[in-house]
């Protein structure tokens, strides 16, 4: 029979996030997959875990992966580790994951600490809808073009970034998402010096005159508000005469009725607003929105 991929959570900081079954997962299993075999050889010295290494990481992954399906296709059990939390996010334990799935063989989870989970719940922002965008390109081009797409994002947006990029990044949040909305700037989390600067991307970038920011950050941003969006459409619809956003309506073949409702949806009042001005004498009086 196949062996088992256990896909095991490490700390993202504090030693002491190690879990007891992570701990003997990775004592029993027959090999351990390493993002960094360096850096996760001071995590088992830590532990005092003897269990064989082999490296596996983005620059090696085609040629070992097959590798480490082999193995597992003879019954070795392979702990899989990044070099710190959740392996599969942002590193090419998907891959490996996928390539088990396609040979049948079984995967499972030892869950653990999760920077972007921590940074999430830590950031004081909304937590009922998030979306994870991991690392964003590193060309300045591509880059605008990931933000500029996620402009309208309405769900809270988690994004990892390394020091050396973290001023240009925030400058460009301030300029495509706008000025106004708050997020959060983290970084050492679970450490001693764990840090969170709160604030609007201006306020968290000027925070770092004189001081460069050192470490990798979690940027937490605020999703853009479904609230602003509406004010924003019905602002629009606020420059152009009722008879004008009917006729819009009335040229794609919306009957009267249809186009009235869609009228009355747009400028966010009720539809028989809308009726009675359209059917006033003389289209007298004040109109929705403001227009006379």
């Amino acid at each position: 029979m196949a062996g088992t991929l256990y896909l095991c959570a490490t700390p993202i900081g504090n030693l002491e996030d190690m879990t007891l079954r992570v701990l003997r997962i990775l004592k029993e299993a027959d090999v351990i997959a390493a993002e960094d075999t360096r850096n996760t050889l001071k995590l088992l010295n830590h532990f005092e875990i003897k269990t064989p290494m082999i490296s596996y990481h983005e620059h090696n992954k085609g040629a070992k992966g097959p590798q480490l399906i082999e193995r597992l296709q003879k019954g070795e059990t392979i702990a899989l580790v990044s070099d710190a939390g959740m392996p599969g996010i942002s590193d090419p334990g998907a891959d490996l994951v996928r390539l088990c799935y396609e040979a049948r063989i079984p995967v499972t989870v030892v869950p653990g600490a999760s920077a972007a989970v921590t940074a999430l719940v830590l950031s004081g922002l909304d937590t009922r809808r998030f979306v994870f965008e991991g690392f964003l390109p590193a060309e300045k081009k591509e880059r605008r073009a990931v933000l500029a797409a996620l402009e309208k994002e309405h769900r809270t947006m988690i994004f990892y970034e390394a020091p050396h990029r973290l001023l240009d990044t925030l400058a460009e949040l301030e300029e495509i998402f706008g000025g106004e909305r708050p997020m959060a700037a983290l970084r050492e989390l679970t450490k001693k010096f764990e840090e969170v600067r709160r604030g609007t991307a201006a306020q968290v970038r000027a925070s770092f005159d004189g001081q460069p920011p050192k470490g990798e950050f979690v940027l937490v941003y605020e999703g853009y508000s479904l609230e602003a969006q509406r004010q924003a459409e019905a602002e629009s619809w606020a420059k152009i005469s009722v008879e004008e956003h009917m006729r819009r309506y009335l040229d794609q073949g919306m009957s009267e009725k249809e186009a009235m409702k869609q009228v009355a949806k747009d400028r966010g009042v009720p539809k028989r607003e809308i009726y009675q001005y359209l059917h006033k004498d003389g289209k007298a009086g004040v109109s929705p929105c403001g227009k006379a």
